[in-house]
């Protein structure tokens, strides 16, 4: 090689080096256990694992699918200040398999980052993508310009986490959000209420309410499992609810809505006798205006759904809505990813349908 050419390649190359050498020398964030942070969705703390729904004397009242099912953080999110100009995560999770056939890995495995842009005002700004077992590391966002600044970290809906830490350059201020005083809605409900198949954690229904109403939200979604159990309800009395929705149509029969959707409110009601309550009806299927075995199922179940919700107004139950679900995903059957579980545009629907509802029992 001549004198010249070397001259050349170095000059060119010199500059991919010079930023591979940066890059190489970027110091690590500042890593936060996001348990010091403010925690929302949670409505237990005396939990088995850090991220647990259900609390661990759960375990052995519940049945074994709802306590695992329990397990998974869905709903769970984690709030606070920075003025960071980049934003890292760091978590750990206990499930090797990220995706399944109707989840994403990012909405069953990953993180969700929003920023308030405004009083009651969220903005969606990045996810974290899971790729490894068990530790996942991953910027969530970069290249914003300095200012303190409100976020909230989603955690997956489906994945137990073990551990979750927020990471931050260093000299960068990262502390708590202020505690939110309301008290929080709470969901409890299928799979939908769960959220299977949203894209990403922060765009059930659910969460979108919470942050429509900017307030905390607490998802008791059991996939395949919310079958208005008062092994269940023993733990739903014991949150500070502000509204309780009822959302579980999808996994009981007609014979099992008759059995026992009033011992179930009944039950809630002894305990909280003013706590408004939503009652929503299963969502259509969206083929079932061809299949007839599904339109009867939704129509036998909300036969018997209506008659309960009379039998609690003629006992003179007061403060208790009902949500009708025929059109909870909209009319044009592009609502969903396989008839029943709601895609991201079915999930804004449902938020849509239940926002009016919400506000009245809030009375907002």
């Amino acid at each position: 090689m001549t004198i010249s050419r070397r001259i050349l390649l170095g000059a060119a190359t010199a500059p991919l080096f010079a930023q591979a050498t940066a890059f190489a020398q970027a110091p690590p964030p500042q890593w936060t256990n996001a348990r010091s942070l403010t925690i929302e969705g949670q409505g237990f703390s005396d939990t088995k694992s850090p991220w647990d729904r259900l609390p661990a004397r759960a375990e052995g009242v519940v049945r074994p699918e709802v306590w695992n099912l329990s397990r998974q953080p869905a709903g769970i999110l984690v709030r606070f200040l920075t003025d960071a100009t980049e934003i890292h995560a760091k978590w750990t999770l206990t499930n090797k398999n990220f995706a399944s056939p109707s989840n994403t890995a990012v909405g069953s495995s990953g993180l969700d980052l929003y920023v308030k842009t405004g009083a009651h005002n969220w903005h969606w700004l990045g996810i974290g993508r899971p790729t490894k077992f068990p530790e996942n590391t991953g910027r969530l966002i970069g290249g914003i310009p300095a200012g303190l600044r409100e976020y909230a970290v989603y955690l997956p809906m489906h994945n137990p986490v073990q551990e979750l830490s927020i990471g931050v350059p260093a000299g960068a201020e990262l502390k708590p959000a202020p505690v939110r005083r309301e008290k929080p809605i709470v969901f409890y409900g299928t799979s939908i209420t769960h959220g299977s198949s949203a894209s990403r954690p922060g765009m059930t229904h659910v969460s979108m309410l919470g942050r429509r109403f900017d307030r905390p939200v607490i998802n008791l979604g059991f996939g395949g499992n919310g079958r208005l159990e008062l092994e269940v309800a023993r733990f739903l009395v014991e949150l500070d609810a502000a509204v309780m929705v009822i959302d579980c149509l999808p996994n009981v029969v007609a014979a099992q809505v008759k059995e026992r959707t009033v011992p179930l409110v009944e039950f809630i009601r002894a305990k909280h006798p003013n706590l408004p309550l939503l009652l929503v009806e299963d969502r259509t299927y969206q083929d079932a205006f061809l299949v007839t075995a599904k339109r009867e199922r939704n129509d036998l179940s909300r036969i018997e759904f209506r008659q309960a919700y009379a039998q609690l107004l003629a006992k003179g139950m007061k403060n208790i809505d009902y949500l009708g679900g025929e059109t909870l995903l909209g009319t044009d059957g592009e609502g969903t990813t396989d008839s029943s579980h709601p895609s991201d545009l079915g999930f804004e629907r449902q938020a849509n349908a239940f926002e009016p509802h919400l506000r009245r029992l809030l009375s907002l």
